[in-house]
């Protein structure tokens, strides 16, 4: 029902996922992710959030992707209908496919990424979601994107697509949380709301906000004034 994609840049650390699906929701329901932690994405037939929060505590508690996917899925009883990846702060990656995951179902994995669908109109859209990441040059955000357009252009959610997501993390960064819940094309608005958060005024803003770095970030007072013009559309 859904398609996803972890992944960790190498070069800066830097967090981010991407999911896209033919029912609502996808971020609410799939993605899950702390810069202090790591990501997860839960989906499937009957998807449990409580393994995405799950895969997060444990490997913020210093568990490997590996080792949180596996503590999730063994003692739960209706894990054939679900489907869970992880990334742990080191790039490590994990996935697993229910064995009632409706087909084409199943993942795929390179160093520091991986991406994982089910009902899918064929494997293919896990083939190109990763490839088109790989081989997509420029920021992590541009990557992710890049890999679900793929994803879609080869085949998508047997269904169609009605919403999409994008979560890009850092320790030096604010988070960026961008969701579309119901849209005829959702990849496209999340495109535009991507490109939206990347202007003025918001991405200034995001530029003073706190960090797990620099947990008391304010602006100072001219920084202030020029995020308030740019605010009031003075700037």
């Amino acid at each position: 029902m859904t398609f996803s994609i972890l992944a960790r840049d190498a070069k800066t650390g830097i967090l981010g996922g991407a999911a896209a699906t033919g029912s609502l929701c996808v971020g609410g329901w799939v993605l899950r992710g702390a810069a202090d932690a790591g990501l997860s994405a839960s989906q499937g037939t009957a998807p449990s959030t409580l393994w995405g929060d799950g895969a997060l505590d444990r490997m913020r508690g210093g568990e490997t992707a590996e080792s949180a996917v596996a503590s999730m899925v063994s003692p739960d009883e209706g894990r054939d209908y679900r489907q869970l990846s992880a990334l742990d702060l080191q790039g490590g990656t994990a996935a697993f496919t229910g064995a009632h995951s409706v087909p084409a179902a199943g993942s795929r994995s390179a160093p520091g990424v991986v991406v994982a669908g089910n009902l899918l109109a064929g494997e293919a859209v896990l083939e190109s979601t990763l490839s088109a990441f790989l081989d997509h040059p420029g920021e992590l955000a541009e990557r992710l994107l890049a890999a679900l357009f793929a994803g879609a252009a080869a085949g998508s959610d047997s269904r169609g697509l009605q919403s999409a997501a994008l979560l890009v993390l850092g320790r030096d960064r604010a988070p960026l949380t961008l969701r579309v819940d119901m849209s005829d094309t959702p990849l496209d608005a999340l495109r535009a709301l991507y490109d939206r958060s990347q202007s003025q005024p918001y991405a200034g803003w995001c530029e003073v906000v706190p960090t797990l770095d620099n947990p008391h970030r304010a602006p100072l007072p001219e920084e202030f004034e020029l995020v308030a013009d740019q605010a009031s559309g003075k700037a």
